[in-house]
């Protein structure tokens, strides 16, 4: 295989990031040069895989959702995205863009489609959701290819070559694929995770539910948990008043080795979620994002449930009384939690990473520079 480069683009969020970097990591393995196009809120990055490459932080802000003057303002922003990302591309001559999804993939991608004919590279979208999302419905009738992280997506325009390859894991959680799921003898671990920033919801009712557990299922309960910073001490309390051992925290560190203690995890339904919940084989209670554009999250979730790999409730019906109700069924049954754990892990593709450069690689050839 010939080296080429292949710009990367992705921003905002982990669920966003930690994919790219998962398949930045396989493109160099294969001896491939990589660039970033990203945005300000993921920034120059001076740890990990594109640390010491060509980074580009590239202007631009979601448009959906906002007033009539803060999106105009969004699209002004994007408009100069897409304009430098143009000249960047003309310049660099990537062989090829794979982006992951939201709005810092629409410059590199949208201002490498406007390049001459015989100088664009090839584009590719990967999407990490059982919906087709806003940025990559607007992308995908340009695209050369979409990368998907589950059998069926709604949204796909007909006609552009989809692939499944899965949603690329990190490294790390990737690792876990195949060491199976030990359901508890004693003690009963109950990760809470709430995507990058943690959710509220889940601090305003998850420890009055374990509060209200019998008292010989609560005293088997130990919980690890994610929450807002502002939110921190009063987990604890909350948990301290009730006798349950908790971690509490704005960012869970080691998290392959929390998802490995797990019997079972509760929290949101975002792609990279769900994909690390898969490969790891861990059984969970999915509480869809509601503000959601296009309730991807609730159809993520919906895929776990039509295979018995997850349960979901609706943010509406998060209660403590509903979430002590369910709780008190799955945590009493062992197999049952074994048994989704196991439906979890059937749909794990702890390879999703080299299949997406797969998928690129066996493009490449119709391109024949080099970087």
């Amino acid at each position: 295989m010939t080296r080429h480069c292949i710009a990367v683009a992705a921003g905002g969020t982990g669920g966003h990031f930690f994919p790219a970097e998962a398949l930045a990591c396989e493109l160099v393995r294969r001896g491939h040069d990589i660039i970033l196009m990203t945005d300000r809120r993921a920034g120059m990055r001076e740890t990990g895989v594109f640390a010491g490459r060509q980074q580009f932080v590239l202007p631009g802000a979601g448009i959906a959702g906002r007033g009539i003057i803060r999106a105009a303002r969004a699209a002004v922003a994007l408009g100069r995205g897409v304009m430098q990302a143009r000249g960047i591309l003309s310049r660099i001559r990537p062989s090829a863009i794979i982006g992951f999804g939201g709005y810092p993939s629409v410059p590199p991608l949208l201002g490498g489609s406007l390049l001459p004919e015989g100088r664009r590279p090839l584009l590719f979208i990967h999407e990490g959701n059982a919906v087709l999302g806003k940025a990559n419905a607007f992308l995908a009738p340009r695209m050369n290819g979409i990368a998907t992280s589950f059998p069926v997506v709604a949204g796909v325009p007909e006609g552009i070559p989809a692939t499944l390859t899965g949603m690329p894991v990190r490294p790390d959680i990737a690792a876990l694929a195949g060491e199976g799921y030990a359901p508890s003898n004693g003690v009963i671990n109950l990760l809470v995770w709430g995507g990058s920033l943690g959710a509220r919801v889940f601090s305003d009712v998850v420890p009055p539910a374990l509060a209200a557990l019998a008292p010989a299922l609560r005293a088997r309960v130990q919980v690890t948990q994610q929450a807002r910073a502002e939110d921190v001490e009063r987990v604890r309390a909350a948990y301290r008043a009730a006798g349950i051992p908790a971690m509490i925290a704005p960012f869970l560190d080691n998290v392959p080795d929390r998802l490995r203690a797990a019997h079972l995890v509760i929290g949101r339904a975002g792609g990279s979620s769900v994909a690390e919940l898969a490969v790891a084989g861990r059984p969970s209670l999915l509480v869809p994002l509601p503000i959601a554009a296009r309730d991807e999250q609730g159809a993520n979730a919906q895929a776990l449930c039509d295979a018995h790999a997850a349960w979901m409730i609706r943010q509406p019906d998060f209660t403590a009384p509903a979430l002590t109700q369910r709780l008190t069924e799955l945590l009493a049954d062992r197999d049952l939690l074994a048994r989704t754990a196991q439906a979890a892990a059937a749909l794990g593709r702890p390879d999703a990473a080299a299949r997406l450069a797969d998928m690129i690689e066996a493009r490449l050839p119709d391109l024949p520079r080099t970087a």
